[in-house]
């Protein structure tokens, strides 16, 4: 298999199972990449995503525009802020959810991941209550 540089435009919207839209870039499908993706996602005003985990990848991200609150734990009990110009790393398995903190102005993040596919490894999770187990 002959390599080749790619540029790629993410103009396409794709829903995601965390219920955040996102543009495509870089994957497994879209250049043949074998341990990234990399795309756009946009947090409508006031909107968050699903809690979910990220199966045996790591996932960076960077923020280009807004404020978005990260919550992550069992019960999402710990929460980070991320605003413009700010990177955030989420581990492997770390159960979390984002959230948009405009009510007017979407928020946009790069998010980068060492995986090549962009949604087969990821898990809607329900946040345990205490006194019980994580699903």
């Amino acid at each position: 298999m002959s390599q080749t540089v790619q540029a790629i435009r993410p103009d396409q919207e794709v829903m995601t199972r965390q219920r955040l839209p996102y543009f495509m870039g870089i994957s497994g499908d879209s250049v043949a990449s074998s341990g990234l993706s990399m795309h756009l996602v946009i947090i409508p005003p006031g909107a968050r995503a699903e809690p979910h985990i990220h199966l045996g990848y790591e996932t960076g991200i960077y923020v280009l525009e807004g404020v978005v609150k990260t919550r992550w734990g069992d019960m999402l009990e710990h929460e980070v802020l991320s605003a413009a110009g700010e990177f955030l790393f989420i581990p492997p398995g770390v159960p979390h959810e984002a959230i948009n903190l405009s009510d007017t102005s979407p928020a946009r993040a790069v998010v980068a991941r060492n995986d090549p596919s962009e949604q087969d490894n990821v898990v809607p999770y329900a946040p345990a209550t205490p006194g019980e187990s994580a699903a």
